[in-house]
């Protein structure tokens, strides 16, 4: 069996090929689990909030933080 030498050209090829394919593949997924943290922490701030609703505002921003 002949082995054939993996050219440099090839190489650099699949090495884009494999970027291409991971930004296009991690772009959405990245979106996703971005939307879901945001949403999982403006819950957390609205809960803070409703918590310490009857406190000053100061008291409240240091404690629950802003939502943004």
């Amino acid at each position: 069996m002949q082995q054939n030498p993996i050219a440099r050209k090839h190489l650099v090829w699949s090495l884009i090929t494999g970027l291409a394919v991971g930004a296009i593949a991690g772009a959405p997924l990245g979106w996703m689990a971005n939307g879901y943290y945001s949403d999982q922490r403006l819950a957390q701030i609205l809960i803070c909030r409703e918590k310490n609703r009857d406190q000053p505002v100061a008291i409240v921003e240091a404690r629950c933080g802003s939502r943004f």
